[in-house]
């Protein structure tokens, strides 16, 4: 046998067998002519064909195979026919060739089963067309021939009968019907066989799984499901197409004296929940099962064995809310090719690896930054200032990366004199071992006649723009004069950087201080592109140091923002001390805590005195938190707050401590340096100065019991090269000296809105200080914090 013209479709498949024998054994066979059998053919159905010369000699033995296949075949849905060609009747699968015998699979286009539109007037129309007969499944593709799109043919074929099909690649009609998040597939039920008026639109359901074949099965059959359905037996012995298909059940308990009315909650929640959950009536009052009186909804997931949660929700808002946040729907993705094995993300364990695989067809703009090359390296760093981005394509994290570093370009289009430049290692290797490049991603600046600079920042868009725009001046600026010292120190200098850093640092020498001015210089250098800082070196100096009671050497830390001004003595104070001051001057006194700003404030090695909160705190909260901190209260822990909107992943830390979500405001004391105990702040308790003064002596007094103790587990990066928090920890991962803790002074420019009324100036710890609870846990706690700041070390 020879086979030939093999072609791949989706909507209708015909299996012609050519043949030149006689008319033998085939008396069980439709005989049909050409043309008769071609107008037979029906969208979605396949059909096997044996075309045959009359006249030609006979093949017995495979007619009476293809007859014992009749009925098998017509069991899974496929016609056979057999096709008399004649000369009158000449087709182009009537083979010429006598005693020759071919096999074509081809495809026949669903010019009629799926339309193609490109405007929304063609869209209404097609729906105008349904409304009150059909339903409608339209679908938009990026291309032809993606794996989106081959899904949703292969939909097609199924149900190609049952439901008419609408398809698009045009991102402006996704638009014009008010999608929203166009940048991938969808895929829209439109239900207008219930619109009965030509003036009533179709109402549409929107697909949020991906298009893949799978899912659109699982959700044209939700379709087909009734939307509501009553029931009277128990919710776990209920069993419905949702349950088959691994969606979860929605049980609204109804009254008789409420029936109207909880029917219509149903319905509107059914609709809302239309292809993620099934949605049923219970009647309580007709059957025996003990519900709780105060549930009002039953909840049963698809999972095997779960007990069904009986729930009392007050809105339908909050039902919806529920499902959606309680679901568990395994995504099954399929492959692009069937040749190629791509990363299986129903099991990916790298969350990074698993978006830039899902992210793989974004088509980011390039051509915003400068490929380089071997040959072009040295000769674009050496020429301009420049960020170079080492990456590699094959590393998931390089990949996450680039869309930061494009975004950076974006914002900085037309605007920065820096270059922005990337270079591929895995092409070009050597380039990179020559600039000393082990780890990827890596980012460095290179100006004429200075040594590159490495960014050791958080791998996000505003902290690298930080970055960039900070080192647009020295480090550090040399100040002229006192009246450009003190716009420096007000923020009047640097103004438009003020949006990347709340704080700048001068430094105050002598002219003979030359050593001391220059273990600065090296501590900022260290510190470059992090913070703002400054030299202010002449005879005049003295002015500044008795202004500020900053004896010299000293550095003056300026917050604009807050008026305050902070003096720091450096006298005999080494290089890494002075870099550890500067790495921790950013530090907000009571700060709200966040994903990217949380590594900072853990290098403190304090214990946490947390504040979760849904939303923004009370004033009160933080008047208190500010008036405990002057009065030095507060100087063993690091005071920070928690807003659960702007950081969801805080939720999840609060039902890890109390086991479900508590009442907020929520104030927690976590040890996660030593020990791992989490103390609860008494709940009937309002949060006063005298109240959390007396449960921080409590503490300090072992008076209070965790609520919970943070397991000792070790997480260990896989290897060094992933020890990222170890890399950015490592310009100031020396313990500062017993100097610097007792080194920070206080002076303020204009007393703060919360500072009393003639209150004395207050001394600030120096941030570096690896600080303990006093009184509390007194045998051990010191001994604790050097074995986990040693542990840390050794990670």
């Amino acid at each position: 046998m020879m086979l030939s013209g093999i072609g791949v479709f989706r909507a209708g498949v015909a299996l012609v067998l050519m043949c030149g024998f006689s008319k033998s054994a085939e008396d069980a066979l439709p005989e049909l002519s050409p043309e008769q059998y071609f107008s037979t053919l029906q969208p979605g159905k396949a059909s096997l064909a044996y075309f045959c010369q009359v006249g030609s000699p006979s093949n017995s033995v495979f007619l009476e195979e293809l007859k014992e296949a009749v009925r098998p075949l017509q069991d899974h849905g496929i016609s056979v026919s057999k096709v008399n060609c004649v000369q009158e009747e000449a087709s182009r699968y009537c083979g010429k060739e006598e005693g020759l015998m071919k096999a074509y699979l081809f495809s026949a286009l669903l010019f009629n089963e799926v339309k193609y539109v490109t405007i929304l007037e063609d869209l209404h129309n097609i729906e105008n067309s349904l409304k009150g007969k059909a339903n409608m499944i339209f679908s938009y593709v990026e291309a032809i021939g993606t794996p989106e799109h081959r899904a949703v043919m292969e939909a097609a074929f199924v149900y190609g009968t049952s439901y008419q099909f609408a398809l698009t690649t045009e991102v402006a009609l996704l638009e014009d019907i008010g999608s929203e998040d166009i940048g991938h597939a969808h895929l829209y039920f439109c239900h207008c066989e219930l619109a009965l008026d030509l003036t009533e639109s179709c109402r549409r359901t929107l697909m949020e799984q991906p298009l893949t074949t799978l899912n659109i099965h699982i959700f044209v059959k939700t379709m087909k499901a009734p939307l509501l359905m009553e029931v009277a037996e128990d919710p776990q012995q209920v069993s419905t197409i949702h349950l088959q298909l691994g969606l979860p059940l929605v049980f609204i308990i109804s009254r008789q004296a409420t029936y109207e009315a909880d029917r219509r909650t149903a319905e509107w929640v059914a609709w809302r929940l239309l292809g993620k959950a099934g949605v049923l009536l219970l009647s309580r009052d007709s059957m025996d099962m003990n519900i709780p009186q105060h549930a009002n909804v039953a909840f049963r997931r698809a999972e095997k064995e779960v007990p069904v949660e009986f729930l009392s929700l007050s809105d339908a808002d909050l039902i919806v809310s529920h499902v959606k946040n309680n679901m568990h729907i395994e995504e099954i993705q399929e492959d692009d090719d069937g040749d190629e094995e791509g990363p299986d993300l129903a099991i990916q364990d790298d969350e990074v690896a698993e978006t830039v695989y899902r992210d793989r067809k974004r088509r980011l703009p390039l051509e915003l930054t400068v490929e380089l090359t071997q040959e072009t390296f040295n000769s674009t760093v050496m020429t301009s200032d420049s960020i170079v981005l080492f990456y590699a394509t094959w590393h998931a994290v390089s990949m996450a990366f680039l869309q930061s570093y494009i975004d950076v370009a974006i914002k900085l289009k037309g605007t920065s004199t820096v270059l922005l430049t990337r270079i591929n290692c895995a092409d070009w290797s050597d380039v990179c071992t020559k600039q000393n490049v082990t780890a990827f991603p890596a980012v460095k600046l290179y100006k004429e006649g200075e040594s590159p600079v490495s960014y050791a920042g958080m791998f996000g868009t505003k902290d690298l723009l930080k970055f960039i725009q900070i080192n647009r001046i020295s480090c550090p600026v040399n100040i002229a004069s006192i009246q450009e010292a003190e716009k420096y120190l007000h923020g009047e200098l640097y103004k438009d950087l003020f949006s990347f850093t709340s704080v700048s640092v001068l430094g105050l020498f002598s002219p003979a201080m030359i050593s001391a001015k220059e273990h600065f210089r090296e501590a900022g250098k260290q510190l470059r592109g992090s913070v703002v800082t400054g030299v202010y070196s002449e005879d005049d100096v003295w002015i500044l140091s008795n202004k500020y009671g900053a004896p010299l050497p000293a550095m003056l830390l300026a917050r604009p923002r807050e008026g305050r001004i902070e003096s720091v003595p450096l006298a005999s104070t080494s290089v890494q001390d002075m870099a550890q001051i500067l790495a921790n001057a950013p530090l907000e006194a009571f700060p709200e805590i966040t994903v990217e700003n949380l590594p900072a404030y853990l290098r403190l090695q304090r214990p946490l005195l947390i504040l979760f909160s849904d939303g923004s705190i009370n004033t009160q909260y933080r008047s208190t938190a500010l008036v405990l901190m002057r009065q030095k209260q507060l100087d063993s822990f690091t005071p920070c707050w928690l807003n659960l909107k702007n950081t969801p992943v805080g939720r999840g830390i609060l039902k890890a401590y109390f086991g479900s979500l508590p009442p907020l405001p929520q104030l927690l004391l976590v040890n996660l340096h030593s020990g791992g105990q989490v103390y609860a702040f008494p709940s009937p308790q309002s949060i006063t100065e005298q109240n959390l003064r007396l449960w921080l002596r409590k503490l300090g007094a072992s008076l209070e019991n965790p609520i919970t103790t943070l397991s000792a587990q070790e997480w260990k990066p896989p290897l060094p090269a992933f020890d990222f928090l170890s890399m950015m920890d490592a310009p100031t991962s020396q313990p500062p000296t017993k100097k610097v803790l007792e080194c920070m002074k206080e002076k303020g420019v204009q007393e703060s809105a919360e500072q009393p009324q003639g209150a004395p100036s207050t001394t600030r710890r120096g941030p570096a200080e690896v600080l303990r609870i006093k009184h509390w846990n007194k045998s051990n706690w010191r001994k604790e914090a050097e074995e986990s700041s040693q542990h840390h070390k050794e990670l």
